[in-house]
């Protein structure tokens, strides 16, 4: 499902980042959107440092920019365990968001964080990553989330 704006930054909002980030942070991957723990605010972190600890929090983040180059990273989902596939995407984006303080915000991402951020931009628009691939490609990673979950 689409996520809404959020309207006003609160205290409210910072705990759920906060929470979003320690979600994130005890499970395998790179980011996570508030749609993915049940919540449908436009609200994501991302964290694709090697040490983690580096965790941009985005509120209602929007792609200005995309480069032409692309990058391809094995995506996959904490919502379909053991499920991946490769998916190319744009190697650099330009975000423009709020952050915790309420200021807007223009960033540039590049490689696996462009990856990342715009994987839960696509949950915040209600898309998974499986979107991306071709009908053939897609219905093959189904009937392999179907078999597993059986």
């Amino acid at each position: 499902m689409k996520a809404e704006t959020v309207e006003v930054v609160t205290d409210e909002t910072r705990e759920t980042l906060k929470h979003m980030v320690e979600v994130m942070d005890a499970m395998p991957g790179y980011g996570l959107a508030a749609p993915q723990i049940g919540i449908l605010q436009r609200l994501a972190v991302v964290d694709c440092s090697t040490e983690r600890g580096q965790s941009v929090k985005l509120i209602n983040p929007m792609i200005e920019q995309a480069s032409d180059e692309l990058f391809e990273w094995n995506e996959a989902s904490p919502n379909l365990p053991g499920v991946s596939a490769k998916i190319k995407r744009p190697a650099g984006v330009v975000v423009a968001f709020t952050d915790i303080d309420g200021n807007s915000v223009s960033e540039e991402f590049t490689d696996l964080w462009a990856t990342s951020v715009q994987h839960q931009i696509d949950h915040l628009d209600g898309k998974m990553f499986f979107d991306r691939l071709s009908r053939t490609r897609r219905q093959m990673l189904l009937k392999k989330v179907r078999k597993a979950s059986r």
